[in-house]
This record gives C-alpha cells, sequence and structure tokens, in this order.
C-alpha cells in the first residue's frame, strides 16, 4: 500500500477514544517512526462535513488504507462525550 502525504484515507479500525469509526476520512498529515522500531505511525487530521478540523490523531500505518476511485462518501453523527 503506497501512502503519500496530504492523502485522503479512511480507517480500518475502530478509535473510540475519539469517537471514530472504521470507515471514517481522514487525511495524511505525517509519518512517524515508533519509539521502539515497531510499525511506524501516520498523524491523521480528521475533519467534519463543513471541512472543520475535530482531531488530530497518530496511529499506525496498517490502520489506515487510501481512497480508491470506486468509493464513495457517507454521513454519520459524531457522538460527542458530555
Amino acid at each position: 500500500m503506497n501512502l503519500e502525504l496530504y492523502q485522503q484515507v479512511y480507517l480500518n479500525h475502530d478509535l473510540p477514544e475519539y469517537q471514530l469509526k472504521k470507515g471514517d476520512i481522514a487525511t495524511l498529515i505525517d509519518f512517524v517512526p515508533h519509539p521502539q522500531n515497531q510499525e511506524e505511525g501516520c498523524i491523521l487530521e480528521v475533519f467534519n462535513a463543513l471541512g472543520e478540523s475535530i482531531h488530530v490523531v497518530a496511529i499506525p500505518k496498517s490502520w489506515v488504507i487510501p481512497l480508491q476511485s470506486n468509493q464513495i462518501f457517507s454521513v454519520r453523527t459524531l457522538a460527542l462525550a458530555s
């Protein structure tokens, strides 16, 4: 899988601590080495449907997949903890 900076990707794991779910879309903004020489990480910025930044997260590179031309967006409500 070839990942590039500023590419749109989607999650293949849930991130409940950020209210993010498998299939949510983000922009890859950086790559980071693992501090103990394990899997390289990705820094992602997540936006809402209006283009407002809502999260910046660091996750393993294997947890993201590049978007493909045969995929379409869908909408869900972000349930924020109160």
